[in-house]
């Protein structure tokens, strides 16, 4: 089972793409660290404030491709340097 999430995120505090890669490669780097997914940036590449990553587990069964990535959206959604603006799922 694949479960494949989109989530966008606002950066109130970047004022550079500098800063805005900072919080983003962290939070990133650290999601892959402790989950079993796979993460990754494919919108607003160009923009100071914005954000949307691309995060996807496989597994052997829904129940825990879903929990790894609901698990996963949890840890993104905690960070204090940035606001959840929206998320979708699907199954594949």
């Amino acid at each position: 089972m694949i479960v494949y999430a989109e989530v966008e995120f606002l950066i109130p505090t970047a004022h550079s793409l500098k800063e805005k890669r900072a919080v983003l490669q962290r939070m990133i780097t650290r999601t892959k660290q402790k989950f079993n997914v796979s993460v990754a940036e494919i919108d607003h590449q160009n923009v100071w404030q914005r954000t949307r990553l691309a995060i996807v587990s496989v597994a052997s069964s829904k129940t825990s491709a879903e929990s790894e990535i609901n698990y996963a959206l949890q840890f993104l959604k905690s960070n204090p340097e940035w606001e959840q603006l929206e998320v979708w799922k699907e199954y594949l």
